[in-house]
């Protein structure tokens, strides 16, 4: 894939030096990209394909933070890469996807002497901060069955793809509840001809 033109903002000496320093790569389906507590040696961009972040408790349980998708970067693997910290979520990709892997050792320079990068980078940050302060509104706010709506359009809304390839287990995990609650709401959505529902599998209508 031509990086390039997933990031049209980006200055001519800019795409020159992450040419000249980044990696692609691709992940499987189901490969962690970044655990938690791992210490960040590259800033990662989407190129194809998607990716889940989430955080995890002591306990094992998991927290569904946000999606990402082509042209798309994690915040919070440039600031920890920015301040060399290790990482506060893991990172799993929920199908085969093409990143491109800058090094951590060049995002000073980046941010220094590139606007476009600076600009990009503040953007990121806004951008899942936003998404995030949604979907605290909708932990404080809404019931079950509403976040379970609201994680289904967000899927979509991210994939671009009406069909969900995932378990109910999954949901429940990414939302912190359990299979037999998931099961039954979404049983009642299918009653409402909002989803078909298949093994592993949820169309949304």
């Amino acid at each position: 894939m031509d990086w390039k033109k997933l990031f049209p903002q980006f200055e001519t000496a800019l795409i020159e030096i992450i040419e000249k320093n980044a990696v692609q790569k691709t992940f499987a389906a189901g490969e962690v990209i970044m655990r938690t507590g791992q210490y960040i040696k590259s800033t990662a961009l989407v190129l194809e394909g998607q990716i889940k972040i989430y955080r995890e408790n002591p306990d094992g349980g998991e927290f569904l933070m946000y999606y990402l998708g082509s042209g798309q970067a994690c915040a919070v693997s440039m600031i920890c890469a920015l301040q060399s910290e290790t990482s506060e979520i893991t990172a799993i990709a929920e199908e085969e996807t093409e990143v491109l892997l800058i090094p951590v050792q060049l995002m000073d320079e980046l941010m220094n002497q590139y606007k476009s990068w600076y600009q990009f980078v503040i953007q990121t940050y806004r951008s899942r901060f936003d998404e995030l302060i949604t979907v605290v509104d909708n932990i404080a706010f809404h019931n079950m069955d509403e976040r379970l709506e609201f994680y289904l359009k967000r899927h979509v809304k991210n994939s671009g793809k009406k069909i969900i390839e995932t378990s109910h287990q999954q949901i429940a995990d990414d939302l912190n509840s359990s299979r037999e609650v998931i099961s039954r709401l979404l049983k009642k959505m299918e009653q409402r001809q909002l989803v078909k529902l298949n093994r592993n599998m949820i169309e949304v209508l």
